[in-house]
């Protein structure tokens, strides 16, 4: 069953673009997306992300489980990458370890549709809510990655003696770029119009937030192939620890998410959603967000680790893994 969800999941169209742009660059072809239309499928990304969560969670309401689980995935979120940047550190540059941070304190949204598949096809149960919380993730991460990169910056500035006594300047400038840069803006900012539009979004933006959705995002995953594989060597120099890291954080992730879970109350179902929220990485919307808002990034680091790696991990091992430790903890206590 593994094996025919990731096969699924290869043969999805945007998966099939992001390889039409390795062999692009590997073929050696002319292929090339325009930056500026690269900025606007990077900006468009964000935006229809926000529309739908803002969508989900104005069908959801606001009961007391559905604020608990979501403060809980947002606190997460907002922290993992601290965590995961000081690991990350040791082997990459502020840039890539911030990235990579964002992504992996971030979710990946196909993995998260394998998980909802997997249960539908065991008929087990799950709230509408957690969609909702799988939105409200992506932010938090973003903020904390920006707020981690600006903070590197500025203690290398000072270590080389060029700012001197503009350190409150340089406080007021991480809080406006972690606050209000144009990424995280866009996307909280269309979180929060599909929640207070509700029904309106639904139906005035249905086909541009719907209907030409896979299209935008196989072109933007084409371009995310043709970037990787034009830097792919460099992700010769750390492939071998990024590689076992994107291995390893699932598997330590994904225990706290069963333990945290299980703290919560919830059923197996949303006990395995979040799991996989908090073990996934985000190969969709924070290289978007990165590209904008950190251009020194290196995408050929950031995508094969969280797309060829974890995701892969995820979709043929990790979800019936994640099930099987979920079932077993709610038999035990």
């Amino acid at each position: 069953m593994a094996l025919e969800s990731l096969i699924e999941n290869i043969l999805h169209p945007p998966v099939m673009f992001f390889l039409l742009g390795l062999l692009a660059v590997f073929c050696k072809s002319d292929l090339e997306i325009p930056p500026q239309i690269a900025k606007f499928l990077s900006l468009y990304l964000l935006f229809d992300i926000g529309i739908k969560g803002g969508q989900e969670l104005f069908h959801s309401g606001f009961t007391p489980t559905v604020l608990k689980v979501i403060v809980v995935c947002v606190l997460f979120s907002f922290c993992m990458p601290f965590v995961i940047y000081q690991v990350l550190k040791q082997k990459l540059k502020n840039p890539d370890a911030s990235a990579i941070a964002a992504a992996y304190g971030s979710i990946s949204a196909v993995t998260f549709a394998t998980a909802i598949s997997f249960l539908e096809a065991h008929h087990i149960q799950f709230g509408g809510f957690m969609i909702a919380s799988m939105a409200l993730m992506e932010s938090p991460a973003i903020v904390a990655s920006l707020i981690l990169y600006f903070m590197a910056k500025r203690a290398q500035s000072q270590a080389t003696g060029i700012e001197g006594c503009t350190s409150r300047l340089s406080k007021r400038l991480i809080i406006r770029e972690a606050l209000f840069n144009g990424s995280v803006f866009l996307l909280v900012g269309s979180l929060v119009i599909g929640l207070l539009c509700g029904k309106a979004t639904e139906i005035e933006l249905k086909p541009f937030v719907n209907d030409i959705f896979k299209g935008m995002l196989s072109f933007y995953m084409l371009d995310m192939g043709l970037i990787a594989a034009k830097r792919f060597k460099d992700m010769k120099q750390s492939g071998l620890f990024l590689g076992s890291f994107g291995i390893l954080y699932p598997l330590i992730a994904s225990i706290i998410g069963i333990v945290t879970s299980r703290l919560l109350g919830l059923g197996v179902g949303d006990s395995l959603l979040m799991t996989v929220l908090i073990a996934s990485a985000s190969y969709i919307a924070v290289p978007a967000a990165m590209r904008h808002s950190i251009p020194e990034a290196n995408m050929s680091l950031l995508l094969p680790t969280a797309l060829g790696v974890t995701f892969t991990f995820n979709v043929v091992i990790g979800i019936p893994l994640y099930y099987r430790l979920i079932e077993w903890a709610q038999k035990l206590f």
